[in-house]
């Protein structure tokens, strides 16, 4: 791969990898598409159940999970679900690290719902064996993935293969409306924008009697930063995402922040931090103020981006409610969703349910649509954020081009060498803003 350089970020970032090139596995007029779920948690899960939502002839054939008994829920909740479309045999519901090349052999299409630190390799190794991708968000945890995933994203346009990202953001017709707007010069020239993640916390996984520390560290995976990336990245990537793409791929300079754990502080909590604050600086004077925080209690909470222009300001709610100088401009695009103990608002365009439609969509009609660019560069962007929070220090972009911290294994499996172990306590080791050093 070529060096990396903020030009070339900016530029690759600015705009969607799309053409009409035709692709072997699903010509117009071709009948199944063969597909098979990677990651069968509750994410993975929900993202198969929409790809088999998005077309009758889409037939799953193969799960793999290695914690016990995942893939054999996973392949039972959705064969309830989509009769006629799970035809997987008893010997495709793989449980290995490895079994992905027996996956590989037997689909067109495959969805990585893992945890994001092996995300770089299997997305590039489906790449190499020529299949089609949905893959989670963030699409790395370390540097070391981020380059993986531009290369294999390279290869994937010179295969005319779709790749398809959950950000789902990216196809809502609300926020495309609303960023076009934006870019319209509605509000006028930038001054700064406001993102923030702030909601509930979560409790870690208590140590089971004689788990093996991988074992215990891949099932509790999000409390450790080699496989989540930390809460900076695996969640608030989402609003990362959206002021990049409000500002058409432009990458910032530098970033300063402070974080820590003030109240999730326990054992089983891992390395993360419970808080993050972050403002990142533009080269045009753009400043972009970044929070998010896992505290929980009384604590204020918002999903939200807010964009303050000479001429106005725009906020797009995570709730579905989006205002331009203070007019409201949802209108009935929002309805009430009622579950067992809750009340929500969602889109009656169900993002999460259109990128699988588009997805599949450009597969039938030999479209190619690349999300691995823009995914890449916003996961570049929480890396950057995470930098700054862990040391305390001024983070430049340059700095983290050049990163050369590695957290994830190359193989994965229940034998690997854990890439952090706990004390005799059984206390990780822990960022300390001030002390810790970039990398």
């Amino acid at each position: 791969m070529n060096p990396l350089t903020r030009r070339s970020f900016i530029t690759s970032s600015s705009g969607l990898a799309i053409s009409a090139a035709t692709h072997a596995f699903a010509a117009p007029g071709d009948d199944d598409i063969k597909i098979a779920l990677i990651g069968c948690g509750g994410r993975g899960t929900g993202a198969c159940n929409q790809a088999l939502t998005a077309g009758s002839t889409i037939k799953l054939v193969a799960l793999l999970d290695p914690l016990e008994g995942k893939a054999q829920a996973a392949h039972d909740m959705l064969k309830k679900n989509h009769e006629g479309q799970v035809d997987v045999a008893p010997e495709h519901i793989f449980t290995g690290f490895q079994d992905y090349k027996k996956v590989f052999d037997l689909v067109d299409v495959v969805l990585i719902g893992t945890p994001p630190g092996p995300r770089p390799k299997l997305f590039e190794e489906a790449v190499k064996a020529g299949k089609h991708v949905f893959m989670e968000k963030p699409v790395a945890t370390d540097m070391a993935g981020v380059r993986k995933v531009l290369a294999a994203a390279e290869e994937a346009k010179k295969k005319n293969l779709n790749v398809c990202v959950g950000l789902q953001r990216r196809y809502s017709p609300n926020y495309i409306k609303l960023i076009d707007r934006i870019h319209q010069g509605e509000i006028g020239e930038l001054m700064y924008g406001r993102v923030y993640w702030n909601g509930t916390s979560r409790p870690g996984a208590a140590r089971e009697p004689g788990e093996s520390e991988m074992h215990y560290q891949i099932r509790n995976w999000y409390f450790f930063t080699w496989m989540s990336g930390d809460h900076i990245l695996e969640q608030h990537c989402h609003n990362l995402d959206i002021a990049n793409w409000v500002l058409n791929g432009k990458m910032p300079i530098k970033a300063t922040g402070q974080g820590g754990r003030q109240v999730r502080n326990k054992r089983e909590n891992g390395t993360i931090f419970d808080h993050h604050t972050v403002e990142f600086e533009y080269d045009n004077g753009f400043r972009l103020l970044s929070q998010c925080c896992q505290i929980g209690g009384k604590c204020q909470r918002e999903v939200a981006e807010h964009f303050h222009g000479i001429n106005g300001k725009v906020s797009l709610d995570n709730s579905g409610k989006f205002v331009l100088n203070g007019q409201d401009i949802t209108g009935q695009r929002r309805q009430a969703a009622k579950g067992p103990g809750k009340k929500r608002v969602v889109f009656k365009e169900d993002p999460y349910q259109l990128e699988h439609d588009t997805f599949f969509e450009n597969i039938r009609t030999g479209k190619v649509r690349i999300d691995a660019d823009y995914a890449a560069h916003t996961t570049m962007m929480g890396i950057m954020g995470r930098m700054a929070t862990y040391t305390g220090q001024i983070i430049t972009w340059e700095q983290v081009l050049n990163s050369q911290d590695v957290l994830v294994p190359e193989n994965i499996d229940w034998d690997t060498e854990p890439p952090v172990k706990p004390d005799a306590d059984g206390w990780y080791p822990v960022a300390i803003p001030g002390t810790t050093k970039p990398v």
